[in-house]
């Protein structure tokens, strides 16, 4: 299965793509889906909260489970979450939505947050779904996620399939440093940069005032970039030296050639964060993983349909190729 995707006539660019999809393309039909709250303890005396889609019902409990990782300063609010809950629906699935630490509307414990490398983070959450869930598991990570759900899978190898049935990855900056400079540039730093950055920062103030000291202040309030953020906050709270050492070891492009688990690596090839000369090349994967690369879609954006256009083709796609290969 190979999946074509075209946006409309109207949506002529990325950054339309992804801003349409985000802000006014309809993420289901029907009724808003509903989630139920689960709160999980982590080895470290912390905890994440697991939102599971509550109004499926009748799905069987060997239904397959689909685990989705959200992006950077997502939740199952977002609108890639609900537009595959939708799917999930229709194929009468179970759905799970692990929160990373502090994106679930809580502060987290520990001085810690979540980052783009956190694979240590998913492969804990993969296992405690599948000592719980007894058929199909598959796993899909947007953006930040699919980069440590990748990251994941090229460290577990062979051992992956002991867990998952399969995983995909959508729109996922397995580059970061690529796709770090690429958010830090004009419009992109002017827009998205600075969207991501209004969160953030309020965030890590919190995380502050929990550890007095954890880091510099005034540094991360003078911080214009998703860089200068990173090197005062994420970087260091996460065990790497600084932004450098981070991009460049969290980046889940050098293991992709170590997957050993059917994996889709979905990117679209003007998604404004990811440059296209980033993106992987067939022999720089193993054979276990399909790269789609269309030439449009943005960034989660794979609007379509009759205006007002809707979110439904990206997540058949996805979970569909997750049934042929799972």
């Amino acid at each position: 299965m190979i999946w074509n995707y075209r946006a409309p006539w109207w949506l002529p660019s990325g950054n339309a793509q992804t801003i349409y999809a985000a802000k006014v393309a309809r993420r289901y039909a029907g009724e808003k889906p509903r989630w139920g709250r689960e709160r999980w303890d982590t080895p470290d005396g912390d905890f994440v909260d697991v939102d599971w889609r509550t109004d499926n019902v009748a799905v069987s409990d060997n239904a397959p489970l689909l685990v989705l990782f959200h992006g950077l300063e997502g939740s199952s609010s977002s609108h890639y979450a609900q537009a595959f809950a939708a799917e999930v629906q229709t194929r009468r699935w179970r759905m799970a939505i692990p929160h990373f630490r502090g994106c679930s509307g809580e502060i987290n414990r520990a001085p810690r947050a979540y980052h783009s490398g956190d694979f240590e983070e998913v492969g804990w959450m993969l296992q405690r779904f599948r000592s719980q869930h007894r058929g199909p598991l598959y796993a899909v990570g947007i953006s930040l996620g699919g980069n440590a759900l990748m990251r994941w899978a090229g460290e577990m190898g062979q051992a992956a399939a002991q867990v998952v049935n399969g995983v995909a990855s959508v729109c996922s900056p397995i580059d970061l440093t690529a796709s770090g400079h690429a958010i830090d540039t004009g419009f992109n730093k002017a827009v998205y940069a600075r969207m991501f950055l209004g969160s953030m920062k309020p965030r890590a103030m919190q995380k502050l005032q929990q550890f007095p000291g954890l880091f510099d202040p005034e540094a991360l309030m003078a911080a214009k970039t998703l860089y200068a953020f990173d090197d005062v906050f994420t970087a260091p709270l996460h065990g790497f030296r600084n932004t450098h050492d981070y991009w460049g070891r969290a980046s889940a492009k050098p293991g992709l050639s170590r997957v050993r688990v059917p994996a889709l690596v979905l990117n679209a090839r003007n998604d404004p964060f990811i440059p296209a000369h980033s993106l992987p090349t067939q022999n720089q994967v193993s054979r276990h993983v399909t790269l789609w690369q269309p030439e449009t879609g943005g960034h989660v954006g794979f609007a379509s349909g009759k205006f007002p256009a809707n979110l439904k083709e990206m997540p058949w796609a996805v979970t569909e190729w997750m049934t042929q290969h799972g």
